[in-house]
């Protein structure tokens, strides 16, 4: 059976505030039993899905679902919702991997964010945004200040997974990078007319997605 995803991002919110409030309901034990602990990843290594649709408290989850909610509708509609929920669990995942080595426990899904922030730099970085709701610059100026935020907490520790923002933000740029030069040959072989199946002209026509 072959089934069409038409959205991701509306079930990814609802599923990450209904695992809020399950953790309010539930207690520490629930977030204990689900969270990253970096020295158990190769025993239990689905703690770095589990950890993903975690957060701390609501202004973590309201921040990071405003993003998705933002960035996510807007790169979902461009490059369709199966390649978008393979970089998001891909950047969620590898970030979850990577901060296991510097953190002792983490949860968020930041990192999964990040990777889809990652592929909207590449694929329209000229998009203009509010810095921190108030100067406006293109997108990828913001990344690059964002890149910098994190380096420095990095430096200076502050409590945020600024390794898994990073690493989550190299996922996303890495798969933008991908999709781009998929779509250069994409339209070489279009133009030219060579090496296209009927089904690669119907979708691109239909959807103009890569």
């Amino acid at each position: 059976m072959n089934i069409k995803l038409k959205t991701v991002v509306m079930p990814l919110i609802i599923l990450n505030v209904v695992v809020f409030l399950l953790q309010i309901l539930l207690g520490k034990d629930f977030t204990n039993a689900f969270i990253l602990v970096g020295s158990d990843v190769f025993a239990r290594p689905w703690i770095m899905v589990t950890s993903m649709f975690l957060h701390a408290d609501i202004m973590h989850l309201l921040f990071n679902m405003y993003v998705l909610l933002m960035f996510g509708s807007l790169i979902e509609q461009k490059i369709g919702p199966k390649k978008f929920v393979f970089i998001y669990f891909l950047s969620g995942i590898v970030a979850s991997f990577i901060s296991s080595f510097f953190y002792q426990r983490a949860l968020g899904a930041s990192g999964a964010i990040m990777g889809i922030l990652g592929v909207v730099i590449m694929l329209m970085p000229d998009l203009r945004v509010l810095f921190f709701f108030i100067v406006p610059m293109p997108l990828w100026i913001a990344a690059i200040i964002i890149a910098l935020m994190d380096i420095f907490g990095i430096i200076v520790p502050t409590g945020i997974g600024n390794i898994a923002h990073l690493v989550g933000m190299a996922c996303g740029l890495l798969y933008g990078i991908y999709l781009k030069n998929q779509r250069k040959n994409f339209e070489k072989k279009f133009s030219s007319g060579t090496h296209m199946s009927l089904g690669d002209i119907q979708e691109y026509l239909r959807t103009g997605r890569i």
